[in-house]
């Protein structure tokens, strides 16, 4: 097997002289002699048959094919950095890369800033951030397909080698389009009322578990979306009635958007959890997860 021309000494001599200008500052910036980078870009040029600098006074400029590269070369140099990087940090005990679900109910901003503080101290750290609904969350959580969970429904999986911590109080509403004949009714509705009218309902994404179902009308027609984004449009469109997280459902009630339905029978506050595996040991898991339990969303 031949060897190939490109190295990454051969890669960093040119990212060098592209960014010094000149071979003679590349190679004061390397602690090389001029001589050596000359010889390593000659033999590079001639191996893969091109032409990669050209003078222009005393600057060295790069030819369309050695920009190409170079361009493509950084690419590769960067990889390498966070190939080092993450190898260091695995050794002290530090994960490359974090898993999340966040179910689909919770509001995502704090979520986001929370991470991004992480992230600030952590930049090697590569975060995947996925989105299920009531028992796919768990199940994602079970079946080791991500190592923290966050915004996942009681009730907590039992004897499944996990630990939960509650992290938030949900407050639920229900609502209907602005036009819906329910938004009329002034006096607290009885669920028989509600059951003469279609429901929009979340889909639970749990695919190997039994799905779970909430708040839902016995009796009513459904309309079923992914999650809750899309449940939201479907009650603007006038589908249907359907409850909402309050902190979602709020600036369309004070807007007069959306209806808040009052009921006979009073919606109780659904607690959130934050959820991972007791096994896992990773520091920037428990870094993180110290930052969510330090501040409540």
């Amino acid at each position: 097997m031949n060897t190939p021309p490109l190295s990454i000494e051969a890669l960093m001599v040119l990212d060098a002289i592209e960014h010094r200008g000149s071979y003679a500052a590349a190679a004061e910036h390397l602690n090389k002699v001029p001589s050596a980078l000359s010889y390593i870009v000659q033999k590079l040029e001639e191996q893969l048959g091109v032409t990669i600098f050209i003078r222009q006074g005393r600057r060295a400029v790069l030819t369309p094919a050695g920009k190409h590269l170079l361009i493509e070369g950084r690419k590769m140099l960067n990889a390498i950095n966070i190939l080092s990087e993450q190898t260091q940090t695995i050794a002290n005990g530090w994960e490359p890369k974090i898993r999340i679900v966040c179910d689909s109910i919770i509001d995502t901003k704090p979520v986001f800033e929370k991470i991004q503080r992480f992230l600030n101290e952590h930049q090697t750290i590569e975060i995947d951030v996925q989105e299920e609904v009531m028992k796919g969350t768990w199940e994602a959580l079970m079946e080791d397909r991500v190592d923290l969970v966050i915004g996942a429904p009681a009730p907590v999986p039992a004897q499944k080698g996990i630990r939960a911590v509650k992290i938030a109080e949900l407050n639920n509403v229900l609502v209907v389009n602005q036009s819906h004949p329910l938004s009329a009714v002034d006096i607290p509705i009885q669920t028989s009322e509600l059951s003469k009218h279609r429901s929009v309902v979340v889909h639970d994404s749990a695919k190997n578990e039994i799905p779970w179902s909430v708040n839902l009308v016995k009796g009513s027609q459904r309309f079923y979306v992914s999650n809750v984004s899309r449940k939201l449009e479907a009650i603007f469109a006038g589908i249907g009635f359907g409850y909402l997280p309050y902190y979602l459902a709020e600036q369309y009630i004070k807007a007069g958007q959306l209806t808040q339905l009052s009921l006979s029978d009073k919606s109780k506050h659904q607690g959130l959890y934050m959820a991972w595996k007791v096994a896992n040991k990773g520091k920037g898991l428990n870094k993180l997860r110290s930052i969510f339990l330090n501040e409540p969303l």
